[in-house]
C-alpha cells in the first residue's frame, strides 16, 4: 500500500504543468528532499514493474509523468490530430547550435549556419526553446541566448549534460580520409 507522502507526490505531479523540483515537493510534504528523491525512484520502480502505460522522470531538474516510450506510435498518432507544424530543419539547426555552444549570440549562430539566424531565432524565442541568458560584456553588449527549462523537458533530459556528445554526429578520420581522396581523384 502507497504512503501517504508517496500518493500527495503522485496528485501533485498529476496536475502539474511542468516538472517538479524535489526541494519543493520536499517544501510541500515537509520532508527532506533525499526522501522525495528516495520516493520518486521507488514509485518509477514500481510503475515499472506494473508496466503501466506512463513513468515517473526526473527531467530539467525535476520530476514529471510521461507516456512510457514504447507506447509512443500510439501517443503521436494521438497528438499529431491538429497539432501545430514541427519546426523546420533551419530551426532545428539553429536550435542545435544553441544547444551546443551556449551562450551564443545571434550573430555567432548566423556566421555558424552561414545565412543570416535573425528570423529562426525570433521563432525558437516565441516557442519558448531559447531564452536571453546574459549579455557579452566587449563592444555592443550583444544578447546571449541558450535553452530554456522547455527545451530540456520536451527532450526529456535532466540538464544539458545529458546531450550526447557532439562527437558521436562527427564522421570519423577514416570516413574523412575516403572523402578527401575521392575529391582529389574528382579533381584530377
Amino acid at each position: 500500500m502507497a504512503t501517504e507522502e508517496a500518493r500527495a507526490i503522485e496528485a501533485i505531479l498529476m496536475v502539474a504543468e511542468e516538472p517538479v523540483e524535489p526541494q519543493l515537493l520536499g517544501q510541500l510534504l515537509e520532508m527532506n528532499p533525499k526522501k522525495v528523491e528516495a520516493l520518486c525512484s521507488e514509485l518509477a520502480a514500481a510503475y515499472e514493474a506494473e508496466e503501466s502505460g506512463f513513468v515517473l522522470v526526473r527531467v530539467a531538474g525535476g520530476y514529471r509523468f510521461q507516456s512510457h516510450p514504447d507506447l509512443a506510435p500510439y501517443v503521436e498518432r494521438f497528438v499529431l490530430e491538429g497539432q501545430s507544424p514541427r519546426l523546420s530543419a533551419a530551426a532545428l539547426e539553429t536550435l542545435a547550435i544553441v544547444a551546443y555552444k551556449q551562450p551564443v549570440s545571434r550573430a555567432q549562430v548566423s556566421a555558424i549556419r552561414g545565412v543570416n539566424a535573425d528570423a529562426v531565432m525570433r521563432s525558437l524565442q516565441v516557442r519558448g526553446y531559447v531564452e536571453e541568458v546574459a549579455r557579452d560584456p566587449g563592444p555592443g553588449q550583444a544578447v546571449l541566448y541558450g535553452t530554456s527549462r522547455l527545451f530540456l523537458e520536451r527532450l526529456g533530459l535532466d540538464s544539458l549534460d545529458d546531450l550526447p556528445a557532439l562527437a558521436d554526429f562527427v564522421p570519423g578520420p577514416e570516413v574523412m580520409e575516403a572523402l578527401e581522396q575521392g575529391l582529389r581523384a574528382d579533381a584530377e
